[in-house]
This record gives C-alpha cells, sequence and structure tokens, in this order.
C-alpha cells in the first residue's frame, strides 16, 4: 500500500506503508543510532514525535520485549528507508512490522531519509503528516500541520501512581540501604535499574506528585528523569521541584529533569534547530576534560547565556555544537545532564555518575 510523508513546507516524500493502518499529524524528527530502535520506539520522550531513523535498515533482528525501555511505544509514528520483515536473532519475540501493528502505530518506508534528514537539519524541525490517501489535499493539509503542537505529554507519559522497584545489586552494592525517589518525568526502565542494580531501593513517583509527599517518604536521594516535549510546559511541575532544589537532600536529573531544574531555579531553556538523538554524541567533562560518547534524545537545551553563576555552573558541554549538557549547583548536592547515562540504547561511557550520585547521597548523611 502507498503512504506519504507530508511536511509542513510542502515537501512530499512517497514511499509504503508500515505498521498500524493509521493517518497522523506529529512533529518530525530524526535519530542517528545504528541500532537500539526497540528502546527508541518505547522511550516515553518521544511521545508527540514521528522518528526517522537514519540508518538504512530497521528491524533486522525484531524486537525483545525485554529491552523495552516502557511498556508501549510512544512515537506517533516510524520512518525508515527499508524495514526487515524477517527478523534473525536468537532474542527475538516478535517482529518490528507486528509490534508496530499490535501497538497502533503507523510508518513509511521506502523513502530516503538521508534526503529527509538534510531537510530538518537545514530548515529545523518541523511538523508532518503520514497518510495512505492518495488524494491529500496540500491546501488543506499545510494550515493543519503549521498548527500541531506536542502539547503537555508529560502527564500522559508518566505512571498512575507511585510504585517500587527493589535493589538487585547486580552490579554492586554500593548503594545497599540507600532509598531513592525517581520522579517520572517520562522515564526510562533502564533509570530505574540503573540504581536498583547498586543496591538502591527505589520509589518511582508520577509526575504531579508534590514535593511534601516525596519528602515525606524520606528519601536518601532524589533522581529526576528524562521526559518529552516542551519543559516551560511543565509549570506545576517546575514549582515542585524548587521545592525540592530548596531541600538538603542530593538530586541527580537527567534530560527533563536537568532542563526542569535549570527552570527551577531561574534559568531558561530554548527550542533547538533539530535537537540532539543518537547514540554517538561527544561530551565533555569540564572538571577533568575527558569526552565521553553519550546517548541523548531531547529538542531544547538549557540557555548558558541566561544561566546564573551563582545558582549552577556549567559541568558538561557538547563537543560538536558547544551546548550545555551538565549543571553543577553552587552550594548543592545537585547536579544534573542533558545526556542519558543509563545507555539503553547507547554507549555505557557515562554510567559512572549513577556512582557519584550514589557517593553524593553517601557522604550527604555523613555531614548531615
Amino acid at each position: 500500500m502507498k503512504s506519504f510523508l507530508i511536511l509542513e513546507d510542502g515537501t512530499v516524500f512517497a514511499g509504503s506503508h508500515i505498521g498500524a493502518q493509521k493517518e497522523i499529524v506529529s512533529e518530525i524528527v530524526f535519530n542517528t543510532s545504528m541500532a537500539g530502535y526497540p528502546e527508541v520506539l518505547t522511550d516515553p520522550s518521544y511521545a508527540g514525535q514521528a522518528v526517522c531513523m537514519t540508518y538504512p535498515l530497521i528491524g533486522n533482528y525484531g524486537v525483545c520485549l525485554e529491552d523495552m525501555e516502557s511498556k508501549r511505544p510512544w512515537p506517533d509514528g516510524l520512518i525508515v528507508r527499508e524495514l526487515s520483515r524477517i527478523p534473525s536473532n536468537f532474542r527475538c519475540d516478535i517482529s518490528i512490522q507486528q509490534f508496530l501493528e499490535e501497538n497502533g502505530v503507523p510508518g513509511i518506508a521506502g523513502i530516503d531519509t538521508r534526503a529527509l534528514t538534510r531537510i530538518l537539519r537545514e530548515k529545523g524541525t518541523m511538523n508532518g503528516m503520514i497518510t495512505t490517501d492518495e488524494n491529500f489535499d496540500l491546501e488543506t493539509i499545510i494550515p493543519q500541520l503549521k498548527a500541531y503542537t506536542t502539547g503537555k505529554v508529560v502527564e500522559r507519559v508518566s505512571c498512575a501512581e507511585k510504585y517500587t522497584v527493589a535493589a538487585t545489586g547486580a552490579l554492586s552494592k554500593s548503594g545497599a540501604g540507600l532509598r531513592v525517589a525517581l520522579l517520572d518525568l517520562g522515564t526510562k526502565n533502564n533509570i530505574a535499574r540503573s540504581l536498583a542494580a547498586r543496591g538502591c531501593d527505589v520509589t518511582v513517583y508520577p509526575a504531579c506528585t508534590t514535593a511534601e509527599e516525596i519528602l515525606a517518604d524520606q528519601p536518601d536521594g532524589i533522581m529526576l528523569s528524562n521526559g518529552p516535549g516542551d519543559p516551560k510546559e511543565c509549570t506545576t511541575i517546575i514549582e515542585e521541584i524548587r521545592k525540592l532544589y530548596e531541600t538538603d537532600t542530593p538530586i541527580f536529573a537527567i534530560c527533563l529533569g536537568h532542563q526542569l531544574m535549570a527552570l527551577a531555579t531561574g534559568a531558561d531553556t530554548f527550542k533547538m534547530k533539530y535537537g540532539h538523538r543518537g547514540g554517538n554524541h561527544p561530551v565533555k567533562d569540564l572538571a577533568t576534560g575527558r569526552v565521553y560518547i553519550s546517548s541523548q534524545n531531547h529538542g531544547y537545551v538549557v540557555d548558558m547565556d541566561k544561566l546564573d553563576k551563582k545558582v549552577a555552573t556549567p559541568a558538561f558541554i557538547n563537543v560538536n555544537d558547544g551546548t550545555n549538557e551538565g549543571l553543577s549547583y553552587t552550594g548543592k548536592n545537585i547536579f544534573t545532564v542533558q545526556f542519558h547515562p543509563e545507555a539503553c540504547p547507547g554507549p555505557q561511557d557515562s554510567s559512572y555518575l549513577f556512582d557519584r550520585f550514589i557517593e553524593r547521597i553517601k557522604e550527604g548523611k555523613r555531614h548531615a
């Protein structure tokens, strides 16, 4: 069946329909990872977006349900050059085509994804439509595309009620006996797993949980997760994070959590031209000068020109474009990063940050 990708600038790509039989309007973004598409598809940070994978063959190892980063896929659609319908992997549970169909995710294959990526890099991220309607009318569709916004998506992807992830100590018992509160802004499973594997007991809270409720459980440390959308839309959550900031509880924040902490303390964020999405982004630790390869998925960034250095100082920068990748908060046991140290999918270079967080918690307890 024919399918079409229509961009808000009027560009039309013709290809073949994949996945669920459904028409969608979404923000079109691209991801440069060569592998890890199951983790990309189940990353809640993609809610409200359709993902173009730049690697030309997607689906060749199928989908292993154990690798899912949440209970379901979140992107509105998937855009690929070629979809492999016959997976080959001893861990494969289901083909990607069946996975998309069963979860209501439509897509398009057979288009020049490199050409699409160049358009998005040169003109910036834009909205688009995936449709099988061969009689589409551009004059009707383009205003609809330009009017689309992702809206408040954090509440949609967050858990409905709090739950716990028990310590496993699979990697170490460095965090044995420690209790960590994880605010679910669209968290990936591997954040809680990374803490549990170090011996921590993790309690996961819905995004709109009040600071008072979290603090009433007396956590040893607080984790702010990744998540989707424009951070400035999260006005109520920002107010609660400000209350968490004003305590002495150690805090570690990733991606959206990093942006929300910055906004809660008077900094600003802005939308990037096309964002960082992939598993090959170099970030530099400004304290050591060491460069790490990181996994990233974000379209917004903290504005370093509007950062009050009395409140926070840059801790990491992106080697490619110099944008902010992390902050250290002055006089506080708080540090935040824009990239994903839990590394699913992607390299594990920066997983040591979880160990740093645990050491910060222990240091805080020693001085309490």
